[in-house]
């Protein structure tokens, strides 16, 4: 941790510039590869059991497009909820580490799922690295809620462009990869690494 002062309205200002050493870094990546996709198949399952009761074609949209959505979101990045001390930038590079551990486990496990080849499933990796990475951008202003549900849309937009079609998945959802990606990236610079932590006169 880096310390820094500064002078406003004659008082100094401690500022404390935190930036993740590697084993915080690598406990937020494995958080997202060993916890998250096994809390999303918890949540999942249980939810599966309410869409019994409803037909099958709204079941499946629910779920594509509502439910898993905000289930797998919400699991890459609710370690963050525990963070604290940290400043924006730390904490988004803390949710785009956690997104992309969800990721490669879903890389995993997932393609063969859905009957993609490994090639064609790799940039959903990024993917779940970026839009985790909007999510810890929203808590990190303090805008939790905006940011998340922008976060869920982009991912059950996603997530239909794999039932519409391969020329749709390979056109459109590469598309939203990439907006994705270029959103958080736009997010991420716009983070500071200055945290005001206590003022002394």
């Amino acid at each position: 941790m880096r310390k820094a002062f500064t002078v406003q309205n004659d008082q100094k200002i401690v500022v404390h510039v935190h930036r993740p050493d590697l084993k915080e870094k690598l406990f937020f990546f494995a958080s997202g590869l060993l916890v998250g996709v096994p809390f999303t198949v918890v949540f999942l399952q249980i939810v599966d059991v309410v869409y019994l009761a409803v037909p099958a074609l709204l079941a499946q949209l629910g779920s594509v497009g509502i439910t898993t959505p905000f289930i797998k979101e919400f699991a890459k990045v609710f370690p963050l909820f525990y963070r604290h001390g940290e400043n924006e930038r730390s904490i988004t590079t803390l949710g785009v580490l956690a997104g992309l551990g969800f990721g490669l486990t879903t890389f995993a496990i997932g393609a063969a799922a859905v009957g993609l080849s490994y090639v064609a499933f790799l940039p959903w990796i990024f993917f779940d690295g970026a839009s985790a990475g909007i999510t810890a951008f929203g808590i990190a202003k303090k805008r939790t809620v905006p940011f998340f549900l922008l976060a869920v849309a982009l991912h059950a937009a996603s997530n239909f462009s794999f039932f519409i079609g391969d020329a749709f998945f390979y056109g459109v959802g590469l598309a939203l990869v990439g907006v994705t990606i270029l959103l958080a990236w736009h997010l991420y610079r716009g983070t500071s690494e200055r945290k005001i932590v206590e003022t002394a006169t």
